[in-house]
């Protein structure tokens, strides 16, 4: 690492740390159901918290008007409105502080001439992906206030997914100012370790459809679906059949459920490959990593269902889904990428 280039890296690392504790505060948003109390997307005015009864009625009486308090939560009291606009919230203004913290010293270093010209490229990307989710942010909300009290799960899916690849490629680009050395290396396990970064990014897409369309709620058994059936009579009812795996609940959490035994499969691969190789320091503790969270995620993706998705044990599921695609992005940059 450049010692020049610190102050960069301390900067996209932050960066990264607001994404995580963004996408963290947005699984509680979710899971409490708070995600549709502000009605409103006022860039600027929309960031003053109330502070007196007469501003906390104002935004109550608005939210009465929407679809969720009239066919869902209509006998709410402030109290209860107070508790679900606090994490919609919070969820927004880390959002706008992402936004100041990549914007702000962006400019800096660009004017102190602190970036290369490629540094220059990917930071503007990183940027773009950041106001780009910003929209997707509300055009999610939107979905909600209209004729249904509930966000589209497939808006849900694209704007968790976009939180991800926005935290994974600020953390690559970080990670190349950590370890500069650009020489690719002979590993046969970068290909296994490409496709299982397909997979758990895929995966991340159907825990936002199992998130959209409850599917937690249902076939709270393990390792069957229920008492009897691995596959449940419920998966294949619709027509057409394709439908079943993206819009039916019990054939979205199918593929959520046994998608994480393949990738649960492919981490061992790996990890039993990667015993006949001679690996570097960070190389083993990668793969190590690798085993760690992914044992840890699966075992709490399945106490999560059993249990029927309580907050913290739902969040706790969210945050080592978050450290394993971390990981996971971590060790293609070493396996390709010489030491």
């Amino acid at each position: 690492m450049l010692k020049t280039n610190r102050p960069i890296i301390i900067w996209l690392l932050t960066g990264c740390l607001l994404i995580f504790l963004m996408v963290i505060i947005g699984g509680i948003t979710r899971l409490t159901h708070s995600g549709l109390s502000m009605t409103e997307w006022k860039l600027i005015s929309g960031s003053k918290y109330p502070t007196n009864d007469a501003q906390w009625q104002e935004k109550f009486e608005h939210y009465k008007k929407f679809p969720e308090y009239k066919e869902v939560n209509s006998h709410f009291e402030l109290a209860d409105f107070k508790k679900i606009f606090f994490w919609e919230y919070l969820h927004r203004m880390i959002g706008r502080m992402i936004g100041l913290v990549f914007i702000i010293p962006f400019f800096y270093f660009l004017v102190k001439k602190k970036l290369t010209k490629k540094l220059i490229k990917k930071t503007l990307l990183l940027l773009f992906l950041g106001g780009f989710q910003g929209f997707l942010g509300w055009y999610m909300v939107k979905s909600g206030l209209m004729e249904r009290p509930d966000v589209s799960h497939y808006r849900l899916a694209v704007h968790l997914l976009m939180a991800f690849i926005t935290f994974s490629y600020t953390f690559w680009v970080a990670l190349g100012l950590l370890y500069p050395n650009t020489e690719p290396t002979k590993s046969n396990l970068k290909t296994p370790i490409v496709l299982l970064l397909v997979s758990v990014l895929f995966q991340i897409v159907y825990g936002a459809f199992v998130a959209g369309l409850d599917a937690g709620f249902i076939h709270n058994h393990w390792p069957k679906m229920n008492n009897n059936r691995w596959i449940d009579d419920t998966v294949t009812y619709m027509k057409p059949w394709y439908l079943n795996y993206i819009e039916n609940p019990s054939g979205v959490q199918f593929i959520h459920r046994y998608l994480a035994l393949i990738i649960l499969s492919l981490v061992f691969y790996i990890w039993f490959k990667s015993q006949k190789n001679n690996l570097t320091k960070l190389q083993k503790r990668a793969v190590i990593a690798l085993v760690l969270l992914i044992t840890t995620q699966v075992t709490l993706g399945i106490f999560t269902l059993l249990y029927q998705v309580p907050v913290v044990m739902g969040s706790l599921h969210q945050i080592t889904a978050f450290l394993l695609l971390s990981a996971v992005v971590f060790s293609l940059h070493r396996f390709r990428f010489k030491d």
